[in-house]
């Protein structure tokens, strides 16, 4: 693994493969660490990043805020995410590159795509987030570190953060910065000195900035429906990866294609194989 600062920030990444850059934005909520795509749920059983390696440098990395990748208390939007990419990009001497996104790591490659479409070879969206539950879900979970906050102040979510290894998504009461407490001995000692008021600003901001609709967030629909880029979407269908929100991005984004696979369909092998079919058809 390597680290590189980016606007400030630590990031941790690792570049996996040789041949046309891939920058894969990692599955996860607020916990999308590179270990995702090989441990969490469907990823660890499809195996993206071991069969995409052979034929791309897939490059990896701890999104902001999660894992060993440091962070910055401010309305993280996701710009914050498209920067944090795109300065990846940069670092590496890469010019424009394939993205891939699982999960929540869908909204910031969509960003991505809508900020630097020049930058963006293809885009590629395995299981979009999205759909009402999904929102009400991440809206509780910030409402309840800030309550959290409210009772016992900043310093408890230091000792919280200590106690434990859990992320934001397993204990909302440690907050979206709960891993750079754990991991940055600087950051959290400046963490409880910050003004309490401000911060509860700009956690609420942050939520109402990142899960601000029903369907899958991240670029607007206008700047979507402007694109002409190559897009791969394959459709996830619970709570948190709602069909409504993978149609969503099909409705919006020019000549995407929509692989209407069933989940219980979907295999390391069929999947994988469309994957590939899809980029190498960009690449003739």
């Amino acid at each position: 693994m390597a680290t590189a600062t980016i606007d400030g920030v630590s990031t941790r990444y690792e570049v996996v493969g040789s041949g046309e850059p891939l920058l894969m934005y990692s599955p996860g909520g607020f916990d999308a660490t590179i270990e995702k795509w090989s441990t969490q749920g469907i990823y660890a059983q499809i195996k993206f990043l071991d069969q995409l390696s052979k034929k791309y440098s897939c490059i990896v990395f701890d999104r902001r805020e999660t894992g060993q990748s440091g962070g910055r208390v401010e309305r993280v939007t996701w710009a914050h995410y498209v920067e944090q990419g795109k300065g990846l990009l940069d670092h590496l001497g890469i010019d424009k590159a394939h993205l891939m996104g699982g999960c929540m790591g869908c909204s910031a490659v969509s960003a991505f795509g809508a900020t630097y479409p020049e930058k963006t070879l293809s885009m590629i969206l395995f299981w979009p987030v999205g759909g009402a539950r999904y929102r009400m879900t991440g809206h509780q979970r910030f409402a309840e570190h800030l309550a959290f906050v409210n009772q016992n102040g900043l310093e408890a979510v230091v000792s919280l953060a200590k106690e434990s290894n859990k992320a934001f998504g397993a204990d909302p009461r440690g907050g979206p910065w709960v891993s750079v407490i754990r991991n940055f001995p600087d950051f959290a000692a400046e963490y409880p000195r910050l003004n309490l008021d401000h911060y509860k600003a700009i956690v609420a901001g942050m939520v109402r900035t990142l899960l601000d609709r029903d369907t899958s967030p991240g670029a607007e629909p206008e700047d979507l429906l402007c694109l002409d880029i190559p897009t791969l979407i394959i459709p996830g269908a619970d709570a948190s990866h709602a069909t409504s929100a993978a149609r969503y991005l099909q409705e919006c984004i020019p000549n995407s294609d929509y692989w209407d696979m069933p989940v219980p369909e979907q295999s390391a092998a069929n999947c994988n194989a469309k994957v590939l079919d899809f980029l190498q058809a960009i690449l003739r």
